[in-house]
């Protein structure tokens, strides 16, 4: 079959309330928009209470893909990828918060960049709680890929096929898979926009737990820093150690006059574990260069 113009990925545990409306609203603001190559593939990740069978009842340009058990939001995203055939990706979320209306707006910006992601403000966040994780977030992100990050957890996104299945491997499983295609786009050199979106409060209850998960997102950036840039990690470690040498030994030349070995412990730790940072980068590098000449 040849490539379409468009493929919505929507990944789905659980929504037979909501996925019935989001999808006929969606379809129908395709359709207004101009759009005949597209397709609508929702991934239903092992639910059990019939939002597979939701879908199917609808008459549009639908695919259903279907997991034997729940897998996880990634699993679902990564199957999708496999399974689209348009030129471009979009992922919208099966709740209903995410807009149809903007999907022209991503589009066009895709002509320029290779990632469109949508930026939620402060009145679109579940909460203060969540608004202050994901503002940590955003900020750790923006340190680790040297570039500004205003939503790194928005799955409201579009991106080319291609560049999708160029980074499959990395991404994983659970809630964290825009965490780690955010932050892998932006290491390795792509273009990424951000256009600002107002999401609604989602129907019914979010699956993220704000600690556990919030916990998954912490490491998810420092693996994914460790693979593009692991001297980010390296050298506030080592300057942190450089430092508490030079405070303990200026403590201990005051009150005893004598250079200790703890402080020669610092100081030569701080050292090695610079030298270290400096080979990792260097494996980094050497990763990066191969992966762009296959």
């Amino acid at each position: 079959m040849d490539a379409l113009e468009l493929s919505i990925v929507i990944p789905a545990y659980n929504e037979a309330g909501a996925i019935g409306g989001v999808v006929e609203r969606l379809a129908q603001n395709l359709e207004r928009q101009g759009y005949t190559r597209y397709e609508i593939l929702v991934v239903d990740d092992g639910s059990r209470d019939g939002t597979a069978d939701r879908v199917r009842g609808l008459r549009h340009q639908i695919r259903v893909v279907e997991h034997p058990d729940n897998l996880g939001p990634g699993a679902a995203v990564k199957t999708g990828i496999r399974q689209a055939l348009g030129d471009l990706l979009v992922f919208m979320d099966a709740d209903g918060q995410h807009d149809p209306e903007d999907i022209p707006r991503f589009v066009e910006a895709c002509r320029r960049f290779d990632m469109v992601v949508g930026a939620r403000g402060r009145g679109s966040q579940a909460g203060w709680h969540r608004w202050l994780a994901n503002t940590l977030y955003n900020h750790l992100a923006s340190y680790v890929t040297g570039r500004q990050v205003a939503d790194l957890t928005s799955g409201f996104r579009a991106m080319k096929r291609e560049l999708a299945r160029r980074y499959l491997g990395l991404l994983p499983n659970g809630f964290s898979y825009p965490t780690t295609i955010t932050l892998s786009l932006m290491r390795a050199g792509f273009s990424v926009a951000y256009i600002p979106i107002q999401a609604p409060r989602r129907q019914g209850k979010s699956k993220i737990k704000l600690f556990s998960d919030g916990a998954k997102f912490l490491l998810i950036i420092m693996k994914i820093c460790m693979l593009f840039s692991p001297l980010k990690i390296f050298l506030p470690v080592s300057a942190y150690l450089f430092l508490m040498g030079v405070g303990y030994y200026g403590y201990t030349f005051v009150t005893d006059h004598r250079f200790t070995n703890m402080s020669m412990l610092l100081f030569t730790t701080s050292v090695m574990v610079f030298m270290m940072g400096l080979v990792a980068e260097q494996i980094a590098q050497m990763r990066s260069e191969r992966a762009e000449a296959v």
